[in-house]
């Protein structure tokens, strides 16, 4: 039987346009139990951009734990409730690239919309001002203490249906279908109408003394430096970008291997290194530090576990393949507006690097055992304006030889 989550979600904009964030959580429909939560302060913009960037993050954050999951959507926008159900027209150029992401990442007959008052969606609300006030602040919203156990906010609305006599009690224009979406760009350029793309070149960190041996390195292990190969991996990358001189931002994981990594190649660039918790690798619980033998022979049940589901965490307290897609896509939406239109560097691990190139070409969770990632490969995926991504280069190591 498959997963039952609801969405609620909400934005807003101080001014409209103004300073705006969104917020957006995803709740066990049985347990009203918090599952995980997005909040994004995204610059100036209208409400209504807001509130589909907080319908997307919700969905995206639903997708990354149950890419199967049904999904009930709640949101006290009537605006956004009733084009996604298809029953308003979406005029506003603004509206249409947005309302298309939305669809593509879940099937229409998975997703039910239902429109709530504004004081049953205290907690989007909440965590969309959260965000707004970060930004005021000059940073980025960071998660707080989990609310889990919260009962959802209000009751479930009827299977395929949102709020019963919204469209009743309006005169609703006649039904237009959502934006088709836009098949990937082609080649490099961007098309001229959608402007330049945002391109989030890959770098996995160089060896350290754990790489050769194969041994899992996540965050919840040793932290090891890079070794001297490491190093040098690090520097023949550093000079190959530099020979580039493409890249305008370097963002790193918090892991000491690529916060050096990160710093070898800002050295070179003439660039400041900003670190991003959510680019960390997936915690790897008792098995850090051990090779993929050594747990078949610890662990059987629960590596073939982990081998056959993206939500199986390793033993001892790890991190699911989906808890780490959650956070790497949510650190990737706060990239993205951040540096919107410019091409930045993200100094990241094996898991949020394939994880990154999975998400932007819609492959399953198993698609990550299916990758080569050599240390201080790179890689890279370009971002356009209507939600398409294309993957433009995996795994290069020509810098190396």
């Amino acid at each position: 039987m498959a997963n039952r989550f609801i969405v609620e979600a909400d934005g807003g904009s101080r001014g409209n346009p103004g300073p705006a964030g969104y917020g957006a959580v995803v709740l066990d429909a049985a347990s009203g139990e918090v599952l995980a939560e997005a909040a994004e302060y995204i610059g100036t913009a209208t409400n209504n951009v807001a509130e589909y960037k907080g319908l997307i993050a919700g969905l995206e954050a639903a997708g990354a734990i149950d890419p199967d999951a049904e999904i009930q959507v709640r949101m006290d926008s009537k605006l956004v409730v009733e084009q996604m159900s298809g029953r308003w027209k979406i005029k506003h150029p603004d509206m249409k690239p947005l309302a298309a992401r939305a669809q593509r990442l879940f099937p229409a007959g998975r997703v039910a919309y239902q429109w709530i008052p504004r004081e049953k969606n205290k907690h989007a609300d909440r965590l969309a001002n959260e965000a707004m006030d970060a930004g005021k602040a000059g940073r980025q919203w960071e998660p707080g203490r989990s609310s889990a156990g919260l009962a959802a906010t209000a009751p479930a609305a009827t299977p395929g249906g949102s709020a019963t006599g919204v469209a009743a009690a309006l005169e609703v224009p006649a039904a237009e279908p959502l934006a088709e979406p836009k098949a990937a760009p082609v080649g490099w350029a961007a098309p001229a109408d959608l402007g330049a793309p945002t391109t989030l070149v890959l770098l996995r960190h160089g060896e350290t003394a754990l790489t050769p041996q194969k041994r899992f390195s996540g965050s919840g292990g040793t932290d090891p430096e890079l070794s001297p190969a490491g190093r040098r991996q690090a520097e023949a990358a550093a000079a190959a970008l530099a020979a580039r001189g493409t890249i305008q931002a370097v963002v790193t994981s918090p892991m000491r291997r690529c916060r050096e990594t990160a710093e070898a190649v800002a050295t070179r660039l003439g660039l400041d290194v900003r670190v991003e918790d959510g680019l960390r690798e997936a915690d790897f619980g008792t098995w850090e530090g051990l090779t993929f033998a050594e747990v078949r022979e610890r662990f059987p049940e629960d590596l073939d576990a982990w081998l056959a589901s993206s939500k199986a965490a390793p033993t001892g307290g790890g991190e699911s393949f989906a808890t780490v897609a959650r956070r790497v896509a949510v650190a990737r939406d706060k990239i993205l507006a951040r540096y919107a239109g410019r091409t930045v560097l993200l100094v990241t691990h094996v898991t949020p690097v394939k994880t990154l190139v999975r998400l932007a070409l819609g492959a399953p969770p198993e698609s990550l055992f299916r990758m080569e990632l050599s240390a201080a490969s790179l890689s890279a995926v370009a971002y356009y304006a209507d939600g398409n991504a294309s993957l433009r280069l995996l795994n290069d190591t020509s810098h190396l030889r």
